[in-house]
């Protein structure tokens, strides 16, 4: 299901330029030299779309932006304590906190969590948000257990112990996944619920980051494991395919994010903190979230935040072309609308305001 076409694309720009000339923000030059190197850090689950734009990015701006995967707990501590002028986030922070820290939190794209397994030979494997909740819980496990035959008549399921792999940093996509898992099965949502840093029941391998998770179940014959989409290829990962809320059995997809999408107020109402976990569609895949960046909502100058502004300006111009192929899914134009606006409301305690419509 698609969202945009190039229709649509012709009035995100317009619609872009013309808030932008509504909040005194017209295209000029730029007021200073831009850095060389924008550090940038948080999220791993979109880090390779990231690091993707700002290859492209530094080949127009010579800028070159190092964002570095460190999890979404570190990115928004880095984005509180000002170490870094841009940070990452998949949990998004509520408005009295961004308030409270004076952050600007932008909503850049939308992917999908796709759980893993290590076995080889054995493609397409159906699990119910329940059993995977149970298997994640260590209720479930063994592969060969009745309850994953059952869903799995025909593949010949392994005599083998199931080996969780989790993240062993506080993470955004850890939140998505688990906030699935509580909505699919009322023993995870009692304990250990949704979380960043969940207390994982019984013995589980650990790994840091999307890559960290995705290289552990590589390694271990019987793992399952959870990773956002765009490894599921680059890493060469078996998906799992789950059974969504309309009953129907799904592979995760930039369809299926997008019928996500369209099925949630996100779409409806342009609310980025619109839940995209198990919405209903035909298509839409069960365990969909959208991923944010942080910037300074009141830098000392503007010269603190022009350049992160430039390159997040450059992303909403460019999106629907940047986003295509990468696993990920654009944002509704009503949603870029509002991040016209969240960056019109930065405000330097001295001098001008940012300038930051350069691309």
């Amino acid at each position: 299901m698609s969202l945009e076409s190039p229709a649509l694309s012709a009035r995100r720009r317009c619609l872009a330029l013309g808030l932008g000339a509504a909040a005194g923000l017209v295209l000029r030059p730029a007021q200073a030299a831009a850095p060389a190197t924008l550090s940038a850090a948080g999220a791993s689950f979109p880090s390779k779309v990231y690091q993707r734009w700002a290859r492209q990015y530094a080949e127009l701006s010579g800028v070159r932006i190092d964002y570095k995967p460190t999890g979404s707990g570190d990115g928004i501590q880095q984005a509180i304590a000002r170490k870094v002028p841009l940070a990452g986030t998949d949990a998004p922070l509520k408005p009295e906190d961004l308030s409270r820290h004076r952050l600007v939190q932008l909503p850049m794209l939308v992917g999908g969590i796709t759980p893993v397994v290590n076995l080889p030979g054995l493609e397409g494997l159906r699990l119910s948000g329940e059993l995977l909740a149970d298997i994640m819980l260590g209720a479930v496990s063994r592969w060969d257990d009745p309850r994953i035959a059952e869903l799995n008549r025909g593949l010949n399921l392994p005599g083998r112990r199931i080996v969780r792999v989790v993240r062993a940093d506080k993470s955004g996509t850890s939140e998505g996944f688990t906030g699935y898992l509580a909505g699919a099965s009322a023993a995870f949502r009692a304990g250990p619920g949704q979380s960043s840093l969940p207390a994982w029941p019984g013995e589980v391998q650990a790994a840091p980051g999307n890559d960290g998770v995705s290289g552990q179940v590589r390694a271990t014959p019987g793992a399952i494991g959870y990773v956002s989409h765009d490894r599921v290829e680059s890493d060469r990962l078996s998906a799992v395919v789950l059974r969504n809320r309309s009953g129907q059995w799904v592979s995760a997809s930039e369809a299926g994010f997008r019928s996500a999408i369209f099925n949630s107020d996100l779409n409806r109402q342009g609310d980025d903190l619109a839940p995209l976990l198990d919405r209903t569609g035909q298509e839409s895949w069960p365990i969909t979230m959208t991923s944010f960046l942080l910037l300074d909502a009141q830098p000392a100058t503007a010269a603190e935040v022009e350049a992160a502004m430039r390159f997040v300006w450059w992303c909403f111009m460019h999106g629907d072309q940047l986003t295509r192929g990468t696993g990920f899914a654009p944002l509704p134009v009503s949603v870029q609308a509002k991040l016209v606006a969240r960056l019109g409301a930065v405000a330097p305690r001295q001098g001008a305001r940012p300038s930051y419509q350069q691309y």
